[in-house]
């Protein structure tokens, strides 16, 4: 029997994220064509790896012209322990759910999608779905090993006690031991979850993003491009669309 050659992702396909921004602008679903008003809903935004709130500025745009209430999730780099900033993330999902009297739909493009997983798990009460975008749910370090090369030295930089960076401790350790437990865990059949994949990504290994758990939709795209791609977006505003029945006002029905 052979030795199985591990799986790199194509690392050269993220230089097409530009031309996917470009299609992007002159595309009919960014000017609204086929995409469900949002009148008024909430989505919460959580950037990937090593990104911040401004990787999806014009998703954020997009959305805010369709109609949908948004909230971005504060994060200038996304390098901060998991359990740490899933605790952050939690009180700003919590905010726009009292200020909306609504369940949130959250939108993760790569780390950000582990993230929202797992705080769709642990409050199923205020998340009414989740789109993830590239999103390695099933093992987070099947990645490409550039990219797992920039997690190692940000682990070794918080190991040294860098300030706002996970440790390797993280990986096994006490401090992400819930935070571990919701990824791998069942997911709540009450709340929608969509997970969107491309085998042309070049950071993550595609087969990683097929959580049993999500309705599974392959789109053509850069991991980076993901952020910018019209055959996401019009994923994105289908999955929203399909989320629409099922977000009640929470604390009306609450009272």
């Amino acid at each position: 029997m052979g030795v199985r050659t591990p799986y790199i992702p194509p690392f050269w396909r993220e230089g097409f994220a530009g031309v996917e921004a470009a299609t992007l602008l002159r595309s009919a679903v960014f000017r609204g064509g086929g995409v469900p008003a949002g009148d008024g809903r909430p989505v919460l935004l959580i950037p990937g790896f090593l990104a911040g709130d401004g990787s999806l500025g014009t998703m954020t745009q997009w959305l805010r012209a369709n109609g949908y209430r948004t909230s971005r999730a504060g994060i200038r780099a996304n390098l901060d322990c998991s359990e740490a900033a899933c605790a952050r993330l939690e009180a700003r999902l919590e905010s726009l759910a009292e200020a909306t009297e609504q369940r949130v739909a959250i939108i993760g493009q790569s780390r950000g999608g582990v993230f929202a997983r797992a705080l769709a798990v642990r409050r199923p009460d205020i998340v009414s779905g989740i789109v993830t975008l590239g999103s390695p749910t099933v093992s987070q370090l099947r990645v490409h090993p550039v990219v797992l090369a920039n997690v190692l030295f940000v682990g070794a930089l918080g190991t040294g006690r860098i300030p706002g960076m996970f440790t390797w401790r993280c990986l096994r350790g006490r401090c992400c031991a819930d935070f571990r437990t919701d990824i791998a865990g069942g997911f709540p059949p009450e709340v929608g979850y969509t997970a969107l994949y491309s085998k042309t990504d070049g950071v993550v290994d595609w087969r990683a993003c097929l959580d049993p758990g999500a309705d599974l939709v392959e789109v053509r795209a850069s991991h980076v491009g993901m952020g910018m791609n019209p055959q996401v977006y019009a994923e994105i505003g289908h999955a929203l669309g399909r989320l629409a029945g099922g977000e009640r006002r929470i604390w009306a029905e609450a009272a």
